[in-house]
């Protein structure tokens, strides 16, 4: 096991469970590794070192005694979360500034993890209250892209991202409510994997943002960001949404087979300007083409999305206003979260509930394109990864235009709930990622996940890895 930086998810819990490194030996050097990348990357809101050395302790202990048994997949291994999740004994400020109280008790992802032996080294930065597809904030700063540190990782998963792409942890948890797994992914070379809604539950929320976010892993392969949603997956009581269980471990080992796929660049209307980037739909249909070659039947076809906006922006909001009376000090929050907030409030009654009623409709229209397709490619992102500061200090009306042009394509999978996978797509301008993501009806995790191992496989882009840290400062 290499010290300067992690090995995968699935090595690391197979080197832990073969007794070749002890959990105490990874989660110090994981440690070591997020102490000398935070003033470059700035990745973490909370790193918890003596509480995950003792985890790491008790996992060695376990390990020793003849572990891991059934149901500890990750026993030893070190993971971070996104500071959306509720850890117990940390405070989860969401991206805020303000004095925000510890947690009592784990919120079910995190449990869930801990039930499968995995040792919480910390959690990582997100915009305030997840809004925005970058990771900046007076609450911590910048979160910068590990490929070229000029360049933001994207949002508001960034900081897991970054994490996870510089090798500081094997993987992450984040969160999706508007592409905030699938973008900070394509943005760093990434697989992220937004799951079925319910898959990952989110309580203490029955379900978060009028369901539109749901939890899901970031990892440097398809296996790896597998296994974790296996691990984290799984109902609470209280949850809104229970899907069935899948198993997308299995999933990542089989053959998809021969499939009809869609390639779609046409963007959602949004009513705002918006254009897909040369290089960036270069680098989609190139994937595409690979496809193609490995012999499934792909061809050019869009869903039909008509006025799904109306749908998102309701729920979006009224999330946002329900966040934020939850805050300590309102008069802390970014003037744009708290205009999102008011109009949250304006939108939160019979619009949010006209909102949720018009879903049934878009799952038959926008499923329509499943009739002659088993799965749809699209681009992730319009754009590369914006600068950091480009779009932080722009008013909310300009700063919601430019986050729609760079990012038109994932978030009406959340109105809908779906599963979408990003997968790595390549790098424009030299050092800057994009990423491509495949789409699929309700359920359909353990599909996605067989053709994203499929083409990962042909692609080899866990080869890849951003460069040290001071060498990408140089050419930033």
């Amino acid at each position: 096991m290499t010290a300067d930086r992690a090995e995968g998810l699935t090595r690391t819990a197979r080197a832990l469970a073969e007794g070749e490194v002890s959990s105490r030996a990874l989660t110090e050097r994981a440690l070591a590794r997020i102490e000398a990348a935070q003033p470059s990357l700035n990745a973490f809101k909370r790193v918890r070192a003596e509480a995950a050395l003792a985890e790491a302790d008790a996992a060695d202990r376990e390990l020793a005694a003849g572990g891991p048994f059934a149901g500890r997949p990750l026993l030893g291994v070190p993971l971070a979360v996104k500071d959306d999740m509720d850890v117990a004994g940390e405070p989860t400020a969401f991206g805020c500034r303000g004095d925000f109280p510890p947690k009592s008790e784990d919120c079910e992802a995190v449990r869930r993890l801990r039930a499968s032996g995995a040792v919480i080294v910390g959690k990582t930065n997100t915009c305030e209250l997840g809004q925005w597809p970058f990771t900046e904030g007076p609450g911590f700063g910048d979160t910068r892209n590990p490929w070229n540190p000029g360049h933001t990782p994207g949002g508001s998963s960034g900081g897991s991202a970054a994490a996870v792409a510089a090798g500081l942890v094997p993987a992450a948890l984040g969160s999706d409510g508007a592409g905030s797994v699938r973008i900070p992914a394509a943005w760093t070379h990434l697989v992220g994997i937004k799951p079925q809604r319910g898959r990952i539950s989110t309580w203490p929320w029955p379900e978060a943002f009028h369901g539109i976010t749901v939890n899901g892993p970031l990892a440097r392969t398809v296996a790896d960001a597998a296994l974790l949603l296996d691990a984290a997956s799984g109902s609470h009581r209280g949850d809104l949404h229970r899907p069935p269980a899948v198993r997308a471990a299995e999933a990542a080992t089989r053959d998809p087979g021969r499939l009809r796929i869609a390639l779609s660049l046409r963007m959602p209307f949004t009513a705002t300007p918006k254009r897909l980037h040369p290089a960036v739909r270069q680098r989609v249909v190139a994937l595409a083409d690979r496809l193609a070659a490995l012999g499934h039947d792909v061809e050019e076809a869009d869903p039909d999305y008509g006025r799904i906006g109306l749908a998102f922006v309701p729920r979006a909001t009224a999330g946002i206003a329900e966040w934020a009376r939850h805050v300590p000090d309102s008069s802390l929050l970014d003037r744009r979260t708290r205009e999102a907030a008011r109009m949250g409030r304006l939108l939160g009654g019979a619009p949010l509930r006209l909102a949720r009623r018009a879903e049934a409709a878009l799952h038959r229209r926008v499923g329509a394109v499943f009739s002659a397709y088993d799965v749809v490619i699209a681009p992730t992102t319009a754009t590369p990864p914006p600068r950091i500061g480009a779009l932080a200090a722009m008013s909310g009306w300009r700063t919601d235009q430019a986050m729609i042009a760079a990012c038109p394509y994932a978030w009406p999978w959340n109105v809908l709930g779906w599963p979408g996978v990003n997968v790595p797509a390549g790098r424009v301008a030299g050092t800057l990622p994009v990423g491509a993501q495949l789409l699929g009806p309700a359920g359909s995790e353990p599909l996605l996940v067989s053709l994203a191992a499929q083409l990962e496989a042909d692609q080899r882009w866990y080869e890849q890895w951003p460069a040290p840290a001071q060498e990408a400062e140089r050419t930033a």
